[in-house]
């Protein structure tokens, strides 16, 4: 079996990439690292090229082809022919988005439908997998009548006593341009589901995290927050009194669940793959639960002012996920996500 996995030294992209290769599947990579041109080199996957190595040539990384290319995209899907497509890549920064606005429209919405269209005049039969992003909901879960705890918010409707389902309304918010461009490419996703009868999947992620993120301050909440931690830098919280909430999980359990899709794929579907309610967080719990696993307290300022769209609270419903795909379910804990990390972290500074 033959796979290929857009952003394939990101986060998820080099997850995905390694569990399939311990499968056996022979996985193709595409990309160019571009997030070190987003972020600079604090943005650099370039390490975790370094581990998809061991599998020899099961894996092979093909970094001069941007998504944004369109005749290189129409060329190498029909070369590879491929089994599978994992589309990771992404510019992933709402915050980042308003600065390069051209880089993010194409990067997210132009190279997802170069993807997709290169896709259907190869095989309309071969599933593809996009991860998606709550951010297509923009603002509109704040919206929720919502409850002030001592270290966090909570949606005070029972509608969403489990979190924010697929049905929720992703009309009339505010997105941010990086929001915006990720809707384009979610509902092309579908579309291309739907009208030419494909088996595609939006992922909308929560908090997608883990041990081989190379967090920033603009993307990566809990990577970079523990690298703060860890570093004894100071992190700096935007509004909401430092009490908004995130659901993480764990990058492994997202490849777990794309795999499940692979054997038995639907066409146009869409999910909302987080942590949900039990690895749910705030800023302020956050804090309290590294500074518990590093002993050092967590430095901090505090800016009145929260992120242009930000999350008030968000955590994802997995009933839908978990009612399609009886086999899945989360198996990493918040406080294992936070172990991995902060052990990652540690045996690359001793390194």
């Amino acid at each position: 079996m033959r796979l290929i996995v857009t952003g394939s030294m990101g986060l998820i992209g080099s997850e995905v990439s390694e569990y399939f290769l311990q499968k056996g599947w022979e996985v193709h990579g595409i990309d160019n690292n571009q997030r070190a041109v987003f972020f600079g080199m604090q943005g650099d996957n370039s390490s975790n090229k370094d581990r998809l190595k061991i599998y020899g040539s099961s894996y092979q990384l093909h970094n001069t082809i941007d998504i944004r290319d369109r005749q290189a995209i129409l060329d190498i899907i029909p070369a590879i022919k491929p089994d599978a497509i994992v589309h990771t890549a992404a510019q992933p920064s709402h915050d980042r988005a308003a600065s390069i606005p051209f880089e993010d429209f194409d990067t997210n919405a132009v190279g997802t439908f170069n993807l997709l269209e290169s896709l259907r005049r190869y095989d309309t039969n071969v599933p593809f997998v996009h991860l998606s992003t709550n951010k297509v909901y923009g603002d509109a879960p704040n919206l929720i009548k919502m409850k002030e705890l001592e270290t966090r918010f909570d949606y005070d409707d029972p509608t969403y006593s489990e979190g924010i389902s697929e049905s929720f309304s992703i009309d009339q918010s505010k997105h941010s341009l990086f929001g915006a461009s990720k809707v384009s490419a979610d509902i092309s996703v579908q579309e291309y589901g739907r009208y030419f009868n494909m088996p595609t999947a939006c992922l909308r992620g929560g908090c997608l995290t883990g041990p081989n993120h190379a967090g920033v301050e603009l993307h990566g909440f809990l990577s970079y927050l523990i690298k703060c931690n860890i570093e004894e830098k100071e992190y700096t919280v935007f509004g909401y009194k430092g009490k908004q909430v995130r659901d993480n999980i764990h990058s492994y359990d997202v490849a777990r669940f794309i795999e499940e899709f692979l054997k038995a794929p639907r066409i146009a579907e869409v999910y909302n793959i987080g942590g949900g309610k039990d690895n749910s967080v705030s800023i302020l719990e956050a804090f309290d639960l590294i500074a518990k696993i590093s002993g050092k307290p967590m430095k901090y300022k505090y800016v009145d002012q929260n992120r242009i769209g930000d999350h008030i609270c968000y955590y994802s419903d997995l009933k839908k996920m978990k009612a399609h795909y009886p086999n899945w379910a989360i198996t990493k804990s918040l406080e294992d996500v936070f172990v991995d990390i902060y052990t990652r972290y540690m045996e690359t500074a001793q390194s």
